[in-house]
């Protein structure tokens, strides 16, 4: 779901490639023959589904990837995209669904094309992923089981990547990246895009109560690496039946790392809840089961836990105010970018409307109700 940092406004230009030119791109950078190939919905870079043709060659490997174009701003940071890759290799390794990486014919992960739009010369960056099975989960009714499991596996990932080593994580602090929690400031540049109505007020609350109470506490969060776009189209789900016959479902994919920032663990759970209470018939209760899952295996401290509601609050901020604005940039893309906004600004005012206290005790009790092993 990212832009550049800084600015979104800045030259952000979407690839555009046609199918064909996306076909021919596989051949002469991958070395693989295209047989089929179809756009996939994107934010702000361009993703196709590609399956290739058997040959010789390629009878064992893999028969259907993601090729994935970013965008020209996105595209001046390869330090940033390569750290982002091997992030993606090291989770593998470690035995989280991620995608494997195709190497081009030079033996690298990423290529950097340069195309003349005729006025200039744009450079793209250039990658090829295995496509990963299973639904996402916007398709699937949330449960219980389903929220806690995926809290659980966010914070597995966190964890887990306070082991990553690489001579260029340093371009994991992203100071100006607009999509990372602590830039919620960074949001009064963009309110134009609102007008002038109750959900512009409501962001504004938001943004000052943010400056006045979690600015000045982020030295006492726990830092670490966030995915930072847990979203319900980024995680993929395939079911298996329990013992009883229920379906029981497991992550059988994590997608577009491209957000990925250095953050605190508080920042990943709150984004977590707020993308899962998008499409859920009873959103207050989200965000017990998914910080239940979360704190099994990264227990938040008092102070993360009085931060949460308003970090939620502030990321369902950024998704519908940076929607509001991308809309305005590219209205072609609408569909895909409203996603949030279908439901965001509703549940946003129910959280504000009933308040902290009303919202931490739904939370907190549920969370709690997993402990004696009675989940709410």
């Amino acid at each position: 779901m990212s832009s550049g940092d800084g600015q979104q406004s800045q030259a952000l230009t979407k690839p555009t490639f046609s199918e064909v030119q996306a076909s021919a791109l596989v051949e002469s950078v991958f070395g693989l023959k295209v047989s089929k190939i179809q756009p996939l919905p994107s934010y702000d870079d361009q993703n196709f589904h590609v399956c290739i043709s058997r040959t010789k060659d390629t009878t064992d490997g893999p028969s259907e990837y993601v090729l994935k174009i970013s965008n020209s701003e996105s595209s001046k940071t390869p330090d940033l995209i390569d750290v982002q890759s091997h992030i993606i290799i090291f989770l593998r390794a470690a035995g989280f669904p991620t995608a494997s990486m195709c190497r081009t014919k030079g033996d690298n992960i990423t290529s950097l094309m340069s195309v003349d739009s005729g006025s200039e010369i744009k450079s793209y960056l250039v990658r090829l992923l295995t496509y990963l099975p299973g639904r996402p989960i916007a398709e699937i009714p949330m449960s219980p089981q389903l929220l806690y499991e995926i809290g659980r596996v966010a914070a597995k990932l966190d964890k887990t990547l306070e082991k990553f080593h690489h001579p260029k994580l340093s371009s994991l602090h992203r100071e100006n990246f607009i999509w990372n929690l602590k830039n919620v400031p960074l949001l009064e540049k963009y309110l134009y895009a609102l007008g002038q109505n109750r959900n512009r007020e409501i962001v504004e609350q938001v943004v000052q109560l943010f400056k006045d109470e979690v600015m000045t506490k982020l030295s006492h969060f726990r830092e670490c690496i966030n995915h930072g776009d847990l979203n319900d189209h980024n995680i993929l789900i395939e079911s298996s039946k329990s013992a009883f016959g229920d379906a029981v479902y497991q992550v059988s994919g994590i997608l577009d790392f491209d957000d990925m920032s250095y953050g605190y663990y508080v920042f990943e759970v709150a984004i977590t809840i707020m993308y899962m209470m998008i499409k859920s018939k009873t959103p207050i209760q989200v965000g017990g089961h998914v910080l239940a899952g979360f704190e099994s295996v990264v227990p938040l401290t008092p102070v993360e836990r009085g931060a949460l509601f308003l970090l939620v609050c502030s990321r369902f901020c950024q998704s519908l105010v940076l929607a509001a604005y991308s809309c305005q940039l590219y209205p072609e893309n609408e569909e895909y970018l409203m996603i949030t906004a279908k439901t965001g600004w509703k549940h946003l005012q129910q959280m504000f409307d009933m308040g902290q206290k009303a919202v931490e005790e739904i939370w907190f009790e549920t969370a709690k109700s997993y402990e004696s092993g009675i989940s709410m």
